[in-house]
């Protein structure tokens, strides 16, 4: 024969707030619950601002809507709009029946009319109420998670988008995590456009902060650029209308975006380098790292309202390859060293990377997984910032 199940403990008794004024039906909802020995605790309260303070601890209210301190539905309405979930049963008099219909029509989960029920049907009442509070809850927060991921997709679109290229004489490579395990993206965007003459388009950058509010400036801003740059639109006049379009469209003053946009000739043997409060860029030739000068360097966008960009021209010899990064590559930790990774540290581990891998130019790919595995590796986990990181190559 199969044991008894173990007896219901007080913790796992549903937690019922009576509202009620009159002590008499009070009484006789207190007798028909204990009558069928029902698994509930039950609470008293005499008004609805009693009620509203006892709110929190209920998992069921059972409300009469004929308070001292209300009239009609706006006690129900009350409490309905408190932010927990809860399960309310209106109680009405047998004269009052269709107030307990206008009740159900307005969120209470079931009515019962004084008199007309016993105990079995008040307790059964009670746990087919909470039952479906929580599936209802349940239901909505699977809505919630289900916008949550259309926002991440949308939002992903827009910051990962689909590079404008042409010819084969280019390679590129990108990879792009948010950081650690948040479920929105970051404000880290990136864009590639080869215009068509040949000259080839990067812009890198970093909103600061997390969230859908900075990824959703990320959007506006790697749009606005890509606009720009099929406009034909000079590159410094680029950075300074994206630094107008920040401070407009920014949720918070003082909002910033740090940004590198660099700009390869058609004959891809030199390109022009605009910093924005961005790590500069570094270039590979072989098993070399050279990081770039900041001499050029400028503010990022949104700080100072009349801010101006410059470019440095660097040559770029036979094979070279570009890695643009944001900071979350770099801002790491290395596990026993109380130092982030920084720049310095990332250009010696890329050196030895590439020496070990003589063929790393025709596998860029792998490098690029290899550097962010490394880094990982420091780190002691996943990275807790956002992270983009471009690769673009010369394969002549």
């Amino acid at each position: 024969m199969a044991g008894l199940p173990a007896p219901r403990t007080a913790a796992d008794r549903i937690n019922v707030l009576l509202v009620e004024d009159d002590e008499g039906d009070a009484v006789l909802v207190e007798a028909l619950l204990e009558e069928v020995e029902a698994d509930v605790a039950l609470h008293r309260a005499r008004t609805l601002r009693e009620a509203e303070r006892l709110l929190q601890a209920a998992d069921c209210v059972l409300l009469d809507l004929g308070l001292p301190d209300t009239t009609g539905l706006d006690g129900l309405t009350r409490l309905l709009a408190h932010p927990a979930p809860v399960a309310i049963i209106v109680l009405t008099g047998l004269n009052d029946e269709h107030q307990g219909t206008r009740a159900v029509a307005a969120g209470a989960e079931d009515y019962l009319v004084k008199g007309q029920v016993d105990g079995v049907g008040l307790a059964r009442s009670i746990r087919y109420a909470v039952g479906r509070k929580h599936a209802e809850e349940t239901q909505r927060q699977l809505r919630d998670e289900q916008l949550l991921a259309s926002e991440k997709t949308r939002l992903e679109r827009g910051l990962l988008p689909s590079p404008i290229m042409h010819g084969e004489d280019i390679g590129w490579e990108v990879r792009y995590r948010p950081g650690g395990s948040r479920m929105l993206l970051g404000g880290d965007f990136y864009d590639v456009v080869r215009t068509p003459d040949g000259t080839l388009q990067l812009l890198i950058g970093d909103v600061c902060g997390h969230g859908p509010d900075e990824a959703a400036i990320g959007v506006f801003l790697r749009i606005a650029w890509r606009a720009l740059v099929l406009a034909g639109q000079e590159p410094s006049r680029v950075l300074r209308t994206l630094h107008e379009i920040l401070q407009h469209e920014r949720h918070q003053p003082g909002l910033f975006t740090t940004a590198c946009m660099v700009t390869i000739s058609p004959d891809r043997r030199w390109a022009r380098v605009y910093l924005a409060g961005h790590p500069e860029p570094m270039l590979l030739v072989g098993d070399r790292v050279v990081e770039l000068p900041r001499d050029r360097a400028g503010l990022p966008l949104g700080v100072l309202p009349e801010s101006t960009w410059s470019g440095l021209d660097v040559p770029l010899p036979q094979g070279w390859s570009m890695l643009l990064y944001t900071d979350g590559l770099v801002e790491g930790r290395v596990q026993g060293d109380p130092e982030r990774l920084g720049s310095e540290r990332l250009i010696d581990l890329i050196g030895e990377i590439t020496a070990s891998r003589p063929d790393w130019a025709r596998k860029p790919a792998t490098l690029l997984d290899s550097v962010i595995s490394k880094v990982k590796e420091l780190n002691g986990g996943e990275l807790d910032d956002d992270m983009a990181v471009l690769l673009i190559s010369d394969r002549d």
